[in-house]
């Protein structure tokens, strides 16, 4: 009798990382999707600038003061820049711009982004400008920049419903929830028609 030796099988498939599932976003996309961002920095930066002009207007200012003034709004337009990418990156991973072409900042392993991690991003993201913008000349061949191989994330694709969309299915959930008939409830047995029986049963005995 011959006996045959079969090799053991793995009751599971191979895992995969998400980096390597994640579909990653090419340059057009992120085009769009800074230039959507910026739009909106540089719009709330000019409100405020006009603001502090107003204000600054009614107060009497010496020029020699106006350099110092200067340079603070550039350092508030820096700052206002960063915590803009670094507080949605660190919280939803989409910028309003992200999430308008459905893209989302994850790290290298498709987990969420730290402040730290976000600022690292940030900050590449400027350096890969200077002298020239020669960081982000690798993402259409390789879908990653200096600041993604800087800060190790990747931008991916999210796909998600709109709002009103995902409105319109949280009310249809709502009414297939209520429409849902409760299960029969069974009848108790009346107490007086048991007593009235188990009369006649001693009658009868």
């Amino acid at each position: 009798m011959s006996s045959t030796a079969e090799s053991p099988q793995s009751d599971t498939a191979p895992q995969t990382t998400p980096k390597e599932n994640a579909p990653y976003v090419g340059l057009m996309t992120r085009l769009i999707s800074w230039a959507v961002d910026l739009l909106l920095i540089n719009l709330v930066a000019i409100i405020t600038g006009l603001g502090a002009q107003l204000i600054a207007s009614i107060f009497p200012i010496t020029k020699n003061l106006k350099p110092l003034f200067v340079a603070i709004a550039g350092g508030v337009y820096v700052l206002w820049t960063a915590a803009y990418f670094v507080a949605f990156w660190s919280v939803t991973g989409q910028t309003l711009g992200s999430r308008l072409m459905q893209v989302r900042l994850v790290t290298a392993t498709g987990e969420k982004v730290k402040p730290v991690r976000a600022l690292v991003r940030w900050i590449g993201m400027n350096l890969a400008m200077i002298p020239l913008p020669w960081g982000y000349v690798p993402i259409p061949f390789r879908r990653l920049g200096f600041p993604d191989w800087l800060a190790h994330t990747r931008v991916i694709e999210a796909q998600q419903l709109s709002m009103a969309a995902a409105r319109q299915e949280r009310l249809r959930d709502a009414g297939d929830g209520s429409r849902q008939t409760p299960p029969p409830v069974s009848p108790k047995p009346d107490s007086s028609l048991s007593r009235f029986g188990d009369d006649r049963d001693g009658t009868a005995r």
